[in-house]
């Protein structure tokens, strides 16, 4: 009995035993598997638009602003800086975005200038007759004809010189009694330029020369000619101009602008379009000291050698002036132009910033020196080692608007406007860059959208025009128009998502880019944010069709010889980026008809 006993103990305790083990062992997995289940579905309660991160909701559903799908916020979306704008490795990737770190060197300004080969104009002499009668023989019958000094050029026959020959056989044959006429009669000839040995040849012979030669003073190329056969000409008047060209000016072209970076005695170096491989050095001699009232340029010459005849006169040159701007042989601060966002007269750059869960990009303003070409000196706003975005500046900042960050337009920062239909931003990360792109897909869109962005390229039209008369009034008036335009363009038209995410973002940029266009009268900065502007717009025009033929056409001397596009609605080249300075220069790559 008492042993029965014992092995029901032993069987109870072994059962509490074995039902506490699973209690441990199963119902605490299902409790961590409650909470693990629970944390996760805490930290999807918070949703939000892929388009306007602004946005944020605690369950699913549409954003308020583009109707697009409410996308779960992941825990690590958190930002520790209220101002920084936070964008994962993979966002970064897709939108293009590139940075560099900061650092010094020297500072090394390479200017660009354009100019001409132009005749030395001391060496120009115009050849003039010493004698009044009609020219009977011309020697030199046009223009580029090379000629020596003494060569005979023309023959004339002169009234006045025969009378004077008859006058000297009369005196000499009264010479003993009366000498004072024979050496009046001598020192009339010349006057005229006859020399001793033809006068003692009219003497011996005792006839009268009826043509006398007219003789060339120097030597040279004969650039223009003053007369035709038959023609009566008195003493002094020209016959011809003659060139010595074993010696020429290179003058080239200095913009207001640049005249603080040229100075006598900078060298330059340039090259000639029909003379390719071949570079040139010379040495600056001479800056004009009045600016051209009609091209609003200064001529700075350089005087070379020509004994070769390599260089012609009226030859287009490109000529490259280096300028070190470092001071006692320090380094400067220096970033890409790219990096930089202008707001009238503030200059603002993003600087990265990398934390353990995420990278951020915060708004930082600058101070500009002196422009480099392609980049900037900085003056105060940024140290050496920080990094900056070099590449995809304009997507970073379109995503700060929309994210109430401070941004370029908006320096506080503040959330981005609600009302859809004037909602002008886009946080939306692509793969567009700022280049030209080449784009072959069209997106089916509503006729009436169509309609609403011809409308804007109407408007565009039009700053185009400005930019081509060299007007920087009308083109910052046509800019004001093109922004007012710009917001009448309804994009809830586009139902498609791809095509509402594509044209937020050329829409902010364009946005972006003709503010800065109508805030400024330097047609200069005009035409450097025309081009991407136009870029914009081709793009769109592509996606999109405005059912109109359109012609993009290329410049491949503007910006910086890297070239630039621009849309038109003719065929002809009216180059925007040069104006009148080199009107027809460009183009037609690609007919868009869609």
């Amino acid at each position: 009995m008492t042993t029965k006993i014992k092995n029901t103990l032993k069987i109870v305790g072994l059962l509490f035993i074995g039902i506490l083990l699973g209690w441990i062992l199963f119902g605490g997995n299902d409790a961590a598997n409650n909470t693990h289940n629970h944390t996760a579905e805490q930290e999807a309660t918070i949703w939000t638009c892929s388009m306007h991160p602004q946005i944020r909701k605690d369950e699913a559903g549409q954003c308020p602003l583009c109707g697009m799908d409410l996308i779960p916020m992941a825990k690590n979306d958190v930002e520790t800086d209220p101002n920084a704008l936070q964008m994962s490795e993979n966002a970064l990737k897709l939108a293009n975005v590139q940075t560099m770190i900061v650092g010094t060197k020297e500072a090394n300004k390479e200017l660009r200038l354009n100019g001409k080969v132009q005749v030395d104009e001391r060496k120009v002499y115009t050849q003039s007759s010493h004698i009044p009668g009609r020219i009977e023989n011309l020697s030199i019958n046009f223009t580029g004809e090379s000629v020596y000094k003494g060569q005979t050029l023309a023959y004339i026959y002169s009234p006045d010189l025969v009378t004077a020959q008859e006058e000297l056989l009369q005196s000499y044959a009264i010479k003993n009694s009366q000498p004072e006429l024979f050496d009046a009669a001598k020192q009339k000839l010349k006057n005229w330029k006859i020399g001793e040995k033809t006068i003692n040849t009219i003497i011996s012979t005792s006839k009268t020369i009826q043509q006398f030669p007219i003789t060339a003073d120097v030597s040279g190329i004969i650039t223009a000619k003053k007369v035709e056969l038959g023609d009566y000409v008195n003493r002094g008047m020209p016959i011809y101009e003659i060139a010595d060209l074993s010696s020429l000016w290179v003058l080239f072209d200095v913009y207001e602008s640049d005249m603080a970076w040229v100075k006598v005695g900078d060298k330059v170096s340039y090259t000639v379009q029909s003379i390719p491989g071949k570079t040139f050095e010379g040495t600056i001699s001479f800056i004009d000291p009045i600016i051209n009232a009609q091209t609003r340029v200064a001529t700075a010459r350089v005087e070379v050698k020509n004994d070769k005849n390599n260089l012609k006169p009226e030859m287009f040159v490109t000529g490259i002036l280096k300028n070190n701007l470092s001071t006692n042989n320090s380094k400067e601060l220096i970033i890409p132009k790219s990096a930089i966002l202008w707001t009238g007269e503030r200059s603002v750059i993003y600087v990265k910033n990398k934390t353990e869960n995420a990278i951020n990009f915060t708004l930082r303003e600058v101070t500009l020196g002196a422009s480099l070409g392609n980049a900037y000196i900085i003056k105060s706003g940024l140290e050496t080692g920080e990094e900056i975005v070099v590449n995809g500046t304009f997507t970073v900042d379109a995503a700060s608007q929309l994210a109430g960050k401070p941004s370029m337009m908006n320096l506080e920062g503040g959330k981005a406007a609600t009302d859809h239909s004037n909602h002008n931003n886009t946080a939306t990360i692509n793969n567009s860059t700022d280049s030209q792109t080449n784009m072959e897909t069209t997106m089916v869109v509503s006729k009436q959208f169509q309609q609403q962005l011809n409308n804007v390229f109407e408007i565009y039209l039009n700053l185009k025009d400005a930019l081509v008369a060299d007007n920087g009034n009308k083109a910052k008036t046509a800019a004001q128009n093109l922004l007012k335009q710009l917001s009448k363009v309804n994009m809830k038209l586009l139902t498609n998502n791809e095509a509402h995410t594509q044209w937020m973002v050329i829409h902010t940029k364009i946005k972006t880019l003709t503010t800065y266009v109508s805030e400024t009268y330097d047609i200069e900065i005009q035409r450097d944010h025309f081009k991407d502007i136009s870029t914009q717009l081709i793009k769109a025009i592509k996606l999109f069709g405005i059912n109109k033929m359109v012609y993009e056409q290329f410049c491949p001397m503007a910006n910086d010889d890297h070239g630039a596009y621009w849309l038109s609605t003719s065929a002809a080249i009216n180059n925007p980026y040069f104006g009148s300075k080199m009107l027809k220069c460009g183009s037609t790559t690609t007919i868009i008809n869609k």
